[in-house]
């Protein structure tokens, strides 16, 4: 099953699957809207048995307000996982998609904005994330701290998806070279310095994610669970040090 919020992109996207020998049912889901999350955990749970739930929605900090980058990046992970605990069952995994800038976010949290950003399903949430000042609610801070909750929620959802005998880890990729990841790199000079800083000298492929993707979900990876798994070449590291003052 695949779902997309825009119906095109469900659309083309699904058409690439099935040349590929793939048989897709195509579900459009916008995570912002509870309604619409329900009725994908509806539709999945009536086509079988949950084998995976991989998470990729999320927004860039090039591609909406910090407000919105919250609902879709962490507000709408927590819904969705919500929604598909029922269904877990022994095997069952899910991988949400973060992102290296959780890490680097680490630096600045706090744990006021922890303790917010650890519940994000209240219906005040986005008051409270304002509260905490408005230099976070900015679209690139905004974005570092909801990649931050969504680590930290599926570290916390661990025990519940264990106590189903099923698994549930979070993905960190670094600049990888999509659509996206090319958008962020003209929006912000300073990621160039980051590829820079990669001890690979270069930004991270679609596949490479994938494939550790691939990984996660297979019995293979049986005994991981509650933890992020970073695929960024080594800049993590490599900026945390620059940060602090440590060189490369």
């Amino acid at each position: 099953m695949l779902a997309e919020v825009d119906a095109q992109r469900l659309t083309a996207a699904g058409s690439e699957l099935e040349k590929a020998g793939l048989s897709i049912d195509g579900v459009g889901c916008d995570v912002t809207d509870a309604e619409a999350v329900r009725r994908l955990a509806e539709a999945s749970s009536a086509a079988g048995e949950l084998g995976c739930l991989v998470h990729t929605a999320g927004l860039s900090p090039a591609m909406a307000s910090g407000a919105r980058i919250l609902d879709v990046n962490l507000v709408g992970t927590a819904r969705l996982l919500e929604a598909f605990l029922p269904l877990a069952e022994r095997g069952s995994v899910a991988v949400c998609v973060a992102s290296q800038a959780g890490h680097l976010a680490a630096a600045a949290a706090t744990p006021a904005i922890d303790a917010v950003l650890d519940d994000p399903l209240r219906p005040d949430f986005a008051s409270r994330f304002a509260a905490l000042g408005a230099a976070l609610s900015e679209p690139a801070p905004a974005y570092a701290l909801s990649k931050r909750g969504v680590i930290r929620l599926a570290s916390r959802s661990a025990p519940a998806w264990g106590a189903r005998g099923a698994r549930i880890v979070s993905l960190s990729p670094g600049i990888i070279d999509t659509e996206m990841g090319r958008l962020e790199s003209r929006s912000q000079p300073f990621m160039a310095t980051m590829v820079e800083r990669t001890p690979l000298s270069r930004m991270g492929r679609p596949e490479e994610i994938a494939s550790v993707v691939a990984f996660l979900v297979s019995d293979a990876a049986s005994f991981v669970t509650g933890t992020d798994i970073l695929v960024d070449g080594g800049s993590t590291g490599a900026v945390l040090r620059m940060m602090s003052g440590a060189g490369s």
